[in-house]
């Protein structure tokens, strides 16, 4: 290899977290590193991998891989979007990658996307290494905003109700650091200010039921304490620790159901999806017996 990093030996890379993971690690084959360096605010590593594609590495964690990232996108994207009427304002925290503006803008009515990233080296990188995921970052739809997705949110909360928003999409890093903010109940008190009073959001939570299975019914509490309709559901990623990733929907809409589209999924728009459909979308939201009980506090 041309270059040598700390998580790869022996052409193999290594995911270790034990403050995330405990116990279990992720390894991918390296077929060469196509980029390494330390931007303002995160270590980032773009590899070729042998069975996935490239996959984009943040401080150490895997983001993405061309071979199974539709399998986040789209969920993360079409469940609040298909779930809500008619969408028309969007906001995206995070994603710089752009796959979840490549599938929002899927969507005819909506008519602006805004995509917050703080760091314009994820977005600078994307649009040369991960070329299918980036595709949509530069649609006419889509305004891209540099800077801290927390602070934008804290102006967004403040603006007109005209000028707030359909469905916001917290694609966000796990919760370390800076992207701590964003799994706080104060964040979700933002976000709801910065909704319609129909509007949806939908964050990862950055773990799932085999991971931090309290983690997940404390983050419900906190969801649940500002919006009481408030579901988790999740996505099947084999790329991140332990293959699934857990997503939480909130509406500020009582009456809105959530586990099932509000709106018919054309031909057009499902002959552009690979992975989401009306019935992935209800199944997501049921849980193993066991783990129901606890996220669900039943």
């Amino acid at each position: 290899m041309a270059m040598e990093h700390p998580l790869i030996k022996d052409c193999w890379f290594r995911e270790i977290n034990d403050e995330h993971f405990p116990g279990q690690a992720l390894m991918l084959k390296v077929v060469e590193i196509l980029h390494w360096s330390k931007s303002e605010f995160q270590d980032i590593l773009v590899f070729k991998s042998a069975e996935y594609g490239n996959v984009l590495v943040l401080d150490g964690i895997i983001q993405c891989s061309e071979r199974d990232e539709f399998a986040y996108q789209e969920m993360i994207s079409h469940i609040p979007l298909f779930s809500h009427k008619d969408p028309k304002r969007v906001l995206v925290i995070g994603g710089g990658d752009g796959g979840v503006i490549r599938e929002v803008v899927k969507h005819d009515c909506v008519e602006s996307a805004t995509l917050v990233e703080i760091d314009n080296a994820v977005i600078e990188l994307s649009k040369k290494y991960l070329k299918n995921m980036s595709t949509s970052l530069n649609h006419p739809k889509v305004k891209i905003e540099l800077c801290d997705g927390f602070r934008y949110l804290k102006d967004a909360a403040n603006s007109t109700d005209e000028d707030r928003y359909d469905v916001i999409i917290t694609d966000s890093s796990d919760p370390d650091g800076p992207a701590e903010a964003f799994f706080q109940k104060e964040y979700f008190e933002l976000l709801h200010s910065a909704l319609k009073d129909d509007g949806i959001v939908i964050a990862q939570t950055s773990e799932n039921i085999w991971l931090d299975i309290n983690y997940l019914k404390n983050l419900m509490k906190t969801a649940k304490s500002v919006f009481t309709n408030t579901k988790y559901c999740y996505t099947m990623v084999p790329t991140y620790t332990s293959g699934q990733l857990g997503l939480v929907v909130c509406s500020k809409d009582e009456n809105n159901e959530l586990t099932s589209p509000s709106r018919e999924i054309t031909d057009r728009e499902q002959n552009n999806l690979r992975y989401y459909n009306a019935s992935i979308h209800s199944a997501s939201f049921v849980l193993p017996t066991w783990a129901d009980k606890v996220i669900n506090q039943k």
